[in-house]
């Protein structure tokens, strides 16, 4: 269930018309206080089918056994529990729900190794894959390595996949000179796939995730045969390789984050793709959505024209973004901000969140130091509707960028909405 908040109402009269605890709509929604509500905030209400009042020496495993369920069924209805040490006699638990999805999917999500440790335990017990971005390579094609091992064991630990991300940065920008080095040169592109192989095998990473962007156009077709011969050799080591994709709408789309990426020969040679279906609205361009659903769309079906939905994982973001105004190109700068952040700077200065029909996302106004704001973000009504899109199209699943700020309501609906495959 979806409710947006309308003028007048608190947490406690939302809680009496549902018959939930206003805590766990609070906690649910990750709202600091249970008087930071603005009228047009969506909040997530999941409705109890079972609930279990624990009792003096149970544990998570054998409530779990009685029910027949999981524990990690258990910990995604209740992810507060994953950070205790043991139950407490009389506390309530919810042991399912009246509404749980049962398609498949298979979810990623991209993180840097300085993620906070709680925000990354939380978003592990809902994700199929944790991509670990990332490892950059030199104009000789030896690897460069991050802080990783502890990502990787923390997502063992979760039972779920690592994830090694490749890209050409240098400097903290995509370098397209040393893509050019890889497709031009046949030894630096043997030795960078040899680096990758031991590396995953040495550190127990599942595959690699190839992120390579601003393509040079003439490196298109050589670009896709490095894939080609990155995933033949990752394959018959049991591991398996995804490319990440720019958001094209068709073959012959100009400019430099589209003409080097050929999504029917990527979408051939890897195993599955991941499209980045954001950042229409961004740091340096105007006012919008970041993910404007019509625009959305459309990348979606050039997409599925030339590659099988079952290898396509839909992007999806967990960030918006704050404009001051007005908008001046090329000296206007926005802030980067969270979700629950947003609806929390909205009711902080009692602006009313709208609501956008054709883009299907939330956006306010609100005034500091004089100057006016615009903040466009995600809710749960835009990644319901996101959700929507990867069961319409049938795609593997979905990947987030990223992780690193808390989005409790979209775990929980996502968990409610399909059945997330774990590896």
């Amino acid at each position: 269930m979806i409710h947006v908040v309308a003028e007048g109402e608190t947490l406690y009269s939302i809680a009496r018309r549902y018959e939930v605890s206003e805590e766990r709509i609070q906690y649910d929604n990750q709202i600091a206080d249970p008087g930071d509500l603005t009228p047009g905030q969506a909040l997530l209400i999941l409705i109890p089918e079972t609930i279990h009042v624990v009792r003096e020496g149970e544990s998570l495993y054998t409530i779990a056994e009685n029910y027949g369920t999981t524990v990690l069924s258990l910990l995604r209805n209740n992810p507060y529990l994953d950070t205790r040490a043991y139950l407490i006699p009389g506390e309530s638990i919810v042991i399912r729900y009246e509404e749980k999805g049962t398609r498949e999917a298979v979810v990623g999500g991209y993180a840097y190794p300085y993620i906070r440790e709680d925000i990354l335990r939380e978003a592990l017990l809902y994700i199929s894959e944790l991509l670990i971005f990332s490892y950059g390579f030199n104009t000789q094609g030896d690897l460069i390595a991050p802080d990783d091992e502890w990502l990787i064991q923390t997502a063992l630990n979760y039972g779920v996949a690592p994830v090694m991300v490749l890209t050409p940065i240098y400097e903290g920008r995509f370098n397209n000179y040393l893509v050019n080095r890889v497709v031009e040169n046949p030894s630096v592109a043997e030795h960078l796939i040899s680096q990758i192989l031991q590396t995953v095998e040495a550190k127990g990473y599942a595959g690699v995730d190839v992120d390579f962007e601003y393509i040079l156009p003439e490196d298109r077709e050589g670009y896709a045969a490095f894939i080609r011969d990155l995933t033949e050799q990752m394959n018959a080591r049991g591991f398996r390789v995804s490319v990440a994709l720019a958001p094209k709408t068709s073959a012959g789309q100009r400019g430099v984050l589209y003409e080097g990426m050929d999504y029917r020969l990527l979408g051939e040679y890897a195993n599955w793709v991941f499209l980045m279906t954001y950042e229409w609205g961004y740091t340096f361009g105007p006012p919008m959505a970041v993910a404007p659903i019509p625009s959305v769309r459309r990348v979606l079906d050039y997409a599925v024209s030339e590659i099988p939905p079952e290898k396509i994982s839909m992007g999806i973001p967990n960030y918006g973004y704050d404009w001051p105004l007005p908008f001046v190109r090329g000296t206007t700068r926005a802030a980067s901000i969270g979700n629950p952040e947003a609806a929390a700077l909205a009711a902080a200065n009692r602006a009313e969140i709208q609501y956008d029909p054709e883009s299907q996302a939330p956006y306010f106004y609100y005034v500091d130091s004089g100057v006016t704001h615009v903040v466009w973000f995600e809710d749960v009504r835009s990644i319901s509707v996101k959700f929507s899109l990867v069961g319409e199209y049938g795609f593997r699943g979905m990947g987030y960028w990223n992780l690193m700020r808390p989005f409790r309501a979209n775990w929980l609906l996502l968990h409610s909405r399909f059945a997330i495959r774990k590896n």
